[in-house]
């Protein structure tokens, strides 16, 4: 799937550069791309490193796989056509938060290495931050509030990843957090630490 684009349709280029943004945010724009099963803990870590990045003076957005489904993505399924189509669609909207200079924090299961590849293509690599959140599928199946990982199991949602859909462990990426085994705290905090050491935040005794 995808559209393309036509040849009338020529790329306007603004004076407000990413890096005046960046410059008058006082940090870089990144993609923190959190992976995992459903339950792993992606969305609450990554509201959680936003509330931190928050107080920091950062410009930050979430965009969690559930709530992207209500509007941009409403019109897809979960075949694995439709899960590539819908990390596409998420890829092209992170680029332009880069470009608005916004550290940008996905929370999507993304189980392709395929799909997670081509955003880090498309961003680039220095701005692509893969995020694994690791937890063992027996720790995932007891934080299921929603019921989803029982019903999978008893065929009433098809295509469910980790029981009837493959999941694609991420092979290198940036982090990984142990969220079975740390708590949110500790997985924020190394969060944080990672992004002062690769110089996307000024570390906090810096911040005036």
């Amino acid at each position: 799937m995808g559209a393309v684009a036509s040849s009338n349709v020529v790329w306007h280029h603004a004076t407000v550069t990413r890096e005046r943004r960046e410059r008058l945010n006082r940090h870089r724009s990144v993609n923190l791309w959190f992976t995992g099963l459903s339950g792993a803990g992606k969305s609450t870590i990554a509201h959680a490193l936003e509330e931190e990045l928050y107080r920091r003076g950062c410009r930050t957005f979430v965009l969690d796989g559930d709530n992207v489904r209500h509007g941009l993505c409403a019109d897809l399924g979960f075949s694995d056509e439709d899960r590539r189509e819908n990390i596409r669609r998420i890829g092209e909207m992170v680029k332009l938060f880069l470009n608005a200079g916004v550290i940008a924090l996905t929370a999507f299961i993304s189980p392709f290495r395929d799909d997670r590849q081509r955003v880090r293509e498309l961003l680039g690599e220095g701005d692509f931050i893969e995020v694994y959140c690791r937890c063992s599928l027996d720790v995932c199946e007891q934080r299921d509030v929603k019921g989803l990982y029982q019903r999978a199991r008893a065929g009433e949602i098809p295509h469910f990843t980790g029981i009837s859909s493959p999941y694609e462990e991420p092979e290198a990426p940036e982090v990984v957090v142990e969220t079975d085994t740390r708590s949110l705290e500790a997985c924020v905090d190394q969060l944080v630490g990672y992004l002062e050491q690769r110089g996307v935040l000024e570390p906090l005794e810096a911040i005036v």
